[in-house]
Parts: structure tokens; sequence; C-alpha cells
């Protein structure tokens, strides 16, 4: 091979021998004018690069097109320069924050003196759009540090100067050029601005810069970004769904919960058809657990602090705790977990083998000090009451029980009509040593544990490191919203610390003392969390067994009010949750509330029904079932509520 020339490997396996200085472009091109037309980025060495940038040696290349993830993230990072570009353009004076990539599209942040409005993301939109038909080439520069400190020093950008001083620790600074815009960047980008044309701007934001109370406030201007314009019509698309089933407007329409500044952020109140969803949630997991072998109790909500440090909660937790309240001869703080509760439950007593495994449930409270920014109407707040339960078996019975709770949880979710969820295995990440606890051997072994009741029970599941509990793996079960964002609410943990750290035991047949193994689970997450996705999931039409009204009586007139009263009194008496709509409206406008309100059923009351002593049937999807016996209404209704059914 000679001096000028360098080997190159592609993907396949192939080799190319190519002149020195080889751009990543230019093998684009000679693989085929194809892949030169969709490349955006190339991978050389694993270290994603400029398809500009000149290859000197030996080197593994990819040519990297909106198939690939990393790819389409450098086009959204280009995107936010392209914003900075424009708002430079049409606001000179504004300072300079960062701009990254997002999962949807890009932000940038700036500091000026007025807050951008409505108006001026409809200019700035505009003028993005202006400077991408020009096809503004995206140039990679290299400056001597000093003198990229005194270009920002000039410009004003003193955001900019602390980032240089900060970031740039070699000799010379990368920055990237998109016409007049001068960016301190590693990079890299995609060749220019002529691809990026499928995106939106979105809102304006406040945040603080690097994140840090007490720093200057900038304003965050976000983007949503793709390839295709397809790909934003179908997530603006979403994006419409998503506000149309937001918990949080939909609770509030429905009177299901409210939140009071007098009370605090994050504590929301539970209004009487909002606190019906949660009785009927927690009367329905109370009884699969009793059949299942669960021992209900109840435990404080607070404890000693001592008690959390024996756990190991306070040392990997109290950041997330409320203070410790200070008593006369002891301090107690109100509990973050469960399971340290639990097990002095468990230690009551002393156990054989032949009563294991123990299964201790709870619907318990539990309170964290979460951040007023991560707030969100019931998916996120500071008080909490999971569905939770400790399991304490011998190491031989973990996948007989691991089995046990999964089938409980599908069986919830085929109640609950959740389909859309995968499993994720949450391990440690071994180069961690302050998040978790050091016991190479212990870890080891509950991870195997955990991969080996997946496998024997064939479910598909991904794996994610540095996501388990401080003591131990769990399996997380993770449900999507109708944007595809995904967070756990079902979880399985194996933990062989904390019988350790209290001493846990029980008389084997061989009449030693011998450690159980814990099983921490929730099966349907806390209630708040799992009544906001239930309310997003079905936009509120909930199904008639956890409608908060499942029947609202409609008399035509009020000569039919004393049979309606009636018809609402037998629907009470046989279990329904009914309620009469006596008000001297319109039918019809009776009839929009009940479906603003999303009741499943509607009994019209004229004056045929009343005389026959029957009821004309209305469903809220399906329209006039015409007119029934009120005891064969009745019992349908019933047998539809006693089967879960989702319709």
């Amino acid at each position: 091979m000679s001096p000028e020339t360098i080997q190159i490997t592609l993907p396949d396996g192939a080799v190319r021998e190519v002149p020195r200085g080889t751009t990543a472009a230019q093998i684009a091109h000679q693989i085929s004018p194809r892949l030169a037309k969709e490349a955006l980025v190339a991978r050389a060495d694993d270290q994603l690069i400029d398809l500009s940038r000149p290859l000197e040696q030996n080197t593994k290349v990819a040519i990297l097109t909106p198939k690939d993830a990393d790819a389409v993230q450098v086009f959204r990072h280009s995107a936010s320069h392209l914003l900075a570009a424009a708002v430079l353009e049409l606001y000179p004076e504004v300072k300079l924050g960062i701009g990254p990539p997002t999962e949807t599209g890009f932000f940038y942040e700036f500091v000026r003196p007025e807050p951008f409005t409505p108006e001026d993301l409809e200019k700035i939109e505009a003028k993005m759009h202006e400077l991408a038909a020009k096809d503004i080439p995206n140039e990679r520069k290299l400056m001597p540090k000093p003198e990229a400190l005194e270009l920002y020093r000039n410009n004003q950008q003193q955001f900019k100067c602390e980032l240089v001083e900060e970031k740039a620790t070699d000799p010379m600074v990368s920055f990237y050029t998109t016409g007049k815009f001068v960016d301190f960047c590693r990079g890299p980008h995609i060749p220019s601005t002529g691809r990026i044309k499928a995106f939106k701007l979105m809102n304006v934001a406040g945040a603080y810069w690097k994140g840090k109370e007490g720093n200057p406030q900038m304003q965050r201007i976000y983007g949503a970004c793709f390839v295709e314009p397809k790909q934003l019509e179908e997530y603006l698309q979403k994006l419409e769904e998503a506000k149309r089933r937001d918990h949080r407007r939909v609770g509030k329409e429905l009177g299901l919960f409210t939140v009071s500044d007098q009370v605090g952020s994050g504590l929301p109140l539970w209004l009487p058809k909002g606190a019906t969803i949660r009785r009927i949630l927690e009367d329905y997991i109370l009884e699969q657990e009793r059949r299942a072998g669960y021992q209900h109790v109840y435990t404080p909500d607070l404890a000693k602090v001592e008690l959390y440090k024996r756990s190991g909660h306070w040392a990997h937790y109290h950041e997330d705790m409320f203070p410790p309240m200070d008593l006369e001869t002891e301090q107690l703080v109100l509990r973050p977990m469960n399971c340290p509760h639990h097990i002095l439950v468990y230690e009551n007593k002393k156990h054989s083998y032949r009563e294991l495994p123990v299964r201790i449930a709870e619907l318990g409270t539990m309170y964290r000090y979460e951040r007023s920014g991560v707030l969100s109407g019931l998916s996120r707040v500071r008080v909490m009451t999971l569905n939770d339960a400790h399991i304490f078996c011998m190491p031989e019975q973990i996948k007989e029980e691991f089995a046990g709770v999964m089938r409980l949880v599908e069986r919830a979710y085929r109640d609950l009509g959740i389909t859309q969820y995968t499993y994720r295995l949450s391990l440690r990440d071994k180069a961690d040593k302050t998040k978790y606890v050091e016991n190479d051997a212990m870890w080891d072994l509950a991870e195997n544990m955990l991969r080996e009741a997946m496998n024997a029970l064939g479910l598909p599941y991904t794996e994610a490191p540095g996501e388990a509990a401080f003591y131990g793996p769990k399996l997380d079960i993770q449900l999507a919203d109708v944007m595809g964002h995904q967070e756990t609410y079902s979880t399985i943990q194996i933990d062989f610390h904390l019988p350790n750290q209290f001493d846990l035991g029980y008389v084997g047949a061989d009449g030693q003392l011998h450690r159980p193994v814990m099983i921490h689970r929730g099966v349907i997450s806390t209630m708040e969390r799992m009544v906001s996705y239930l309310i997003e999931l079905y936009a509120g039409a909930f199904p008639a067994w956890l409608a908060p009204v499942q029947t609202v009586v409609l008399p035509i007139t009020e000569r039919q009010n004393a049979y309606a009263e009636e018809v609402n009194r037998k629907l009470l008496e046989a279990g329904i949750r009914s309620e009469f709509d006596g008000r001297n409206e319109k039918l019809q406008a009776k009839i929009r509330d009940a479906q603003l309100q999303k009741i499943p059923y509607m009994l019209v009351i004229g004056g045929k029904e009343a005389e026959a002593g029957t009821v004309s049937v209305r469903h809220r999807s399906k329209g006039d079932l015409g007119p029934r016996p009120l005891e064969q209404f009745s019992a349908d209704l019933k047998q539809e509520i006693d089967m879960r059914a989702i319709v």
C-alpha cells in the first residue's frame, strides 16, 4: 500500500484503498449516488464525524442515513444551529446559551430583555425556512483558545466565553459556522441547511443557565424536527391527541381531582368522582392479592431516621426525602419506601420454612421530595399510595414467586384494558461505586436469577444498566403514553441485601437458621400514577366497571320525575353508580352534558317509558339502543361490570 493511500473498512467487511485525505462524502459517492444523497454524517472508528472530514489513517467507516438514530440526532443538532442563526439575524442583541438535540427536535437558549412572543416564534420559524432554503454550509473551523475567547468577548457573548473556558481542553477550539452564525461546538453536523425542512417551533420556556437555581434566567425555544415532513405531521397529530387525553385537562373537566396552592404543589385533592375510581382500583387489587395469598397490613407513614439509615435509604435517597422532624427524644421522617416497615412486620415473629413464602401487602402511602419543576397532575406528585408488597421466601422459591407476580400483573393489565407494555431488566452500573451496594457476588446472583426467571417465562426483554435499585436488580414493566414516552408502572425486585441488613431468618428443614430472600413488587403502581394513566388511556371514557358514574337517568319533562327517581333508586340499590338529572333543561342539553361527562349509559324517561315501566337506553358511543325493561337493563349492566368488559 502506498504511503499516500489508506484502507477504509466498510460495515460489511469490504476494504477500499483510497487516497489519504479522502472524505466520508467521497466514499459515499463511490459506494452509491443514492447513499451519497441520503447521507447525513459518518461514523469513523466509533466516532461520529462530518461527511467533509478528511480521513488520514486506516479507518472503519459507516455512512449514516436517516435510518440511524445517531444521524437523526446530528440532524436535529444542526436544526438548533439553524434556529440560533435565525434568532441572531432577527435579534442581534441576544446572548447565546446552548442548543442540543432532544428526543423529538431541539432547543436553544437565549438571554433577551424582552420575552419571545408567539408572534416572534412565527417570525423566527419563517427566517429558519428562509435560511434553510439557501442551503448554507455547516463548516467546521479550528482556532486557538485565546482567539476563541477574544471572539466571544468582542461580541459580548459571556455565556459562550464561560463554555469555552470550561469545555475547551485542547489548544485548538472547534467551531461551526452557519452563514453569519459562529458557534463553539464539537459537532458533527450535517453538510448544509438545505435538508432541514420538517420543523416547527413549539414553545418558549424559562430555564436557569446550566440548570442551576441562582444562575441567570434563559429563554429556551423548543422546536420539533424530523427528517421527513410526513414524520413531523404524524408527530403533531400525536401531540394533539396527547393534549386531548392529557389527564390534567380531562381530570379537571370531569371533576376527578384538583390542586390547590393552599395545600401545596404535588399534593392533589381527590374529588368525589376521582376518589371513586381510586377506591375501585384499591378494592380490585386487594381482592386479587387476597386470592393470591397475600396478607394485608397497615404501617405508619413515618418512622425514626435510624430505620432508614439501617435499610440504606437514608444514605442513597435522603436528598429525595423530606427533612426530619425533631421531637423531644427522636427524629422522625416521612417514609420514602414501605419495605423497612414490612421487614419489621416479618421479623415480629419467628418463621419456619414451612410458612414461606410470606407475602405482606399494603396500600402504603409514601412521600418524595420531588422538585417543583417535575411535578405534574397525578403522574408526578409528592405524596403517593403504592400498591406495594414484599415476599419473603427461600431462594428455591424465587422463580415460582416471580411467575406468580407476573400472572398477577398480566391479569390486572387485562382487566384494566392495558395492552401496550414492554419488559426491562434494570441492572446496576458496575462502574458506579456510590449508587449501589458493594457486593459483586450478590449482584451477579440476583441479576442471573432475574434473567433465568424471564427466560423460563419466554418473555422478551431489554437490559438497562444503571436503572437498578441500590440494593438489587429489578424487572420494570414499561407503559407508553400517546407520544411513546415510557414510564415504569409495575416492578419486581430481587433483594438479597436488606435481609442481611436486618438479620432476617427462618428455620430450615435442617433445624438451622437461614436467610430469606425478599421480592419487592408493585402490580398497578401508585394510585396516583395509575389513575393518571387510565384517564389518558381512555381519554376519560372509562369502561363501565371503572366509570365513577355508570348511568344517568334523564326525564324528558317534570311529569316523569317521580318514575325517573324510582329508576335511579333501584339502580343504586342494585349496586350501580347512578345519578338523576332532574334539571329543568331540554333533553338534548342533558344528553350533551352526559356525553361531555363521558357517562357510559343514559336512560331516557318519557311518557311511554313511565307508563310501560321501561327505560330508553342510550350509550355514549353506540347511540340509541332502544327501550328495555329496567330489570333487564340492570342485569345486563351488572354482567358487564362483573366481567370487567372493556367497551
